[in-house]
């Protein structure tokens, strides 16, 4: 790799010149796709762009994006950058009071609101000193209309020309232990992260993107909207999760991630419709073994892939291998908002499950002396925004510390045991890490979601949701199944670490319900609070297996 790296404004000029009527974004609005080419959107985009500038507000400034994943949504990002802006995007499902919060801490001049569920709540949060601009096809009443100004602005010639090293971009994190941080990135950190990604893979060309993750996410913005960018693709978006299946089967990407609570419902979903035991026989048959695999990939949607990721937060090897069974390699990889998600992946071909692979081209990682894995390399950032002091303690000689705790073995694969702030002390004054014990109870088909608490308790606590295939089962059976669950486990664990009961939630843990971030990740503080005064009964209770 070499520098300086071509910027993603750099790289969208390029295609936009050379391949000027190839398609670039395709949106369902209403069940119609709404396609834009390179040169379509291009047009858009500097229009937008002339107008920001033209409408008091200078390069440098923050502008905001509001909205679920749309065409629009990469317009703007696009546009705020091309007139040398800062982009602070917004996770459409937030509150009206963080939506506030991030706003001034922003110190934001502008917004772009579009696709969202509740527009009329979350707006409230919107200051009335910033203007909005309204996406096209979800027009909100108080905002200025995208394509009104368009119409009404010549297209910007030269995109602002600026250090590519300084902030282009604030990254709110999702917040799983704590208040939203806005961690700051270049154009410079972000395009050597792409290029370190594209050097690490076989080349990627006219590929098919499917975006459905929230695109202010670190994941999704830096493998999707980058990704296709700096490689001339095109993009796809779902119009909501009740169409995923639908949406995915038409855009039939070959490159596709998803969190492992996706990858976890997909599984569910093949198995309801054909049961693990048919299927295993099926498998054990070669000719029929082959169109099995091919029938279930292409319906799908997934008939095209390339590859296949995971990451965001741990994933059961047992799935990695059920999916490999069915011919889907799926390369479990690991990085943080703070890094540009630039660490470890498993590389096609060579996926060590269990592991989240090795090092990226250009990163040097090493463990410090409590075995916390820090990372270093140019995608890391530039800090958290207006955070000097806690920006000065996420850095050791250079390295980012990520918080988790991992090992590295002979050929330089990571595999991450827990995380070091997630660890608790009981009552008996041993401390405990949960993410190994909750990794070994994911193993258990019966098991979807894992959460090992108990700070002050005299053991820790296992607090769970069950798969639809435990739903499924007898009572009985599954009361039988779980006590083996816990003995089994507990028999693998430390003195200290072994579980005092199995505590079944009657809900399912969601986004909806405050449990899960947006990228699914379990809020363990969120989850601690709601639930903390019932560990005592829980714990006291004449069973192994509490049902609540």
């Amino acid at each position: 790799m070499s520098q300086p790296f071509p910027t993603i404004i750099d790289r969208f000029c390029h295609y936009e010149k050379v391949q000027p009527n190839k398609l670039f974004l395709s949106e369902p609005v209403k069940s119609v796709y709404q396609n834009f080419s390179w040169a379509s959107a291009g047009k858009e985009i500097r229009s937008m762009a002339a107008w920001l500038l033209q409408s008091g507000l200078n390069p440098g400034d923050k502008v905001a994006v509001l909205s679920k994943n749309c065409a629009h949504w990469i317009m703007a990002d696009l546009a705020i950058n091309m007139a040398g802006m800062v982009s602070v995007p917004l996770y459409p499902n937030i509150t009206s009071n963080a939506v506030n919060e991030i706003l001034l801490h922003s110190e934001s001049k502008a917004i772009f609101v579009g696709k969202l569920d509740n527009p009329e709540i979350i707006r409230m949060g919107i200051p009335d000193t910033l203007t909005q601009i309204s996406f096209p096809f979800y027009f909100n009443v108080g905002c200025l209309n995208w394509n009104d100004l368009v119409a009404a602005t010549q297209p910007l010639g030269e995109p602002v020309k600026k250090d590519t090293k300084v902030l282009s971009c604030i990254i709110y994190t999702s917040g799983t232990t704590g208040a939203p941080k806005g961690v700051m990135h270049s154009n410079h950190t972000m395009s050597f992260a792409v290029y370190s990604f594209l050097e690490s893979t076989p080349p990627l060309a006219n590929e098919v993107f499917f975006s459905y993750l929230p695109l202010c996410h670190v994941a999704e913005r830096m493998l999707v909207e980058c990704g296709a960018i700096f490689t001339g693709s095109c993009i796809h978006f779902v119009e909501s999760m009740d169409s995923f299946s639908k949406n995915l089967q038409y855009s039939q990407p070959t490159i596709f991630l998803a969190v492992p609570r996706i990858w976890e419902k997909i599984q569910e979903e093949i198995l309801r419709k054909m049961p693990q035991q048919k299927l295993s026989r099926l498998l054990k048959v070669p000719l029929v073994s082959v169109l099995i695999k091919n029938l279930i990939r292409k319906k799908l949607g997934l008939g095209r892939a390339k590859h296949l990721f995971t990451g965001a937060s741990p994933i059961n090897p047992a799935v990695l291998s059920w999916y490999k069974a069915l011919g889907m390699e799926i390369q479990e990889a690991y990085g943080m908002t703070e890094n540009s998600a630039l660490s470890h992946s498993n590389r096609k071909g060579a996926c060590k499950f269990g592991t989240v692979g090795q090092s990226y081209p250009g990163v040097e990682v090493k463990l410090s002396e409590q075995k916390e894995v820090l990372v270093k390399s140019e995608a890391n950032m530039l800090g958290y925004y207006k955070e000097p002091v806690l920006s000065e303690e996420m850095f050791e000689d250079g390295f980012l510390k990520t918080g988790d705790e991992g090992s590295i073995d002979d050929e330089g694969y990571l595999s991450i045991t827990g995380r070091i702030k997630d660890q608790f002390k009981t009552s008996k004054g041993k401390y405990v890490a949960p993410a190994p014990i909750e990794s070994k109870v994911l193993t258990d088909a019966m098991i979807a979601q894992a959460c090992v608490v108990g700070w002050g308790m005299p053991a820790p606590l296992l607090l769970c949701t069950l798969s639809e295939q435990a739903k499924s089962l007898a009572q009985t059976n599954l009361q039988d199944h779980l006590h083996q669950l816990l003995e089994r486990i507990n028999k693998e664990l430390e003195h200290h670490e072994q579980l005092a009961k199995l505590i079944i939630m009657a809900e399912e843990w969601t986004i909806q319900n405050g449990i899960l971030t947006p990228t699914l990740k379990i809020k363990r503080k969120v989850l601690d609070e709601t639930f903390k005064d019932f560990y005592n009964n829980w714990y006291n209770e004449s069973v192994k297996v509490v049902f609540v």
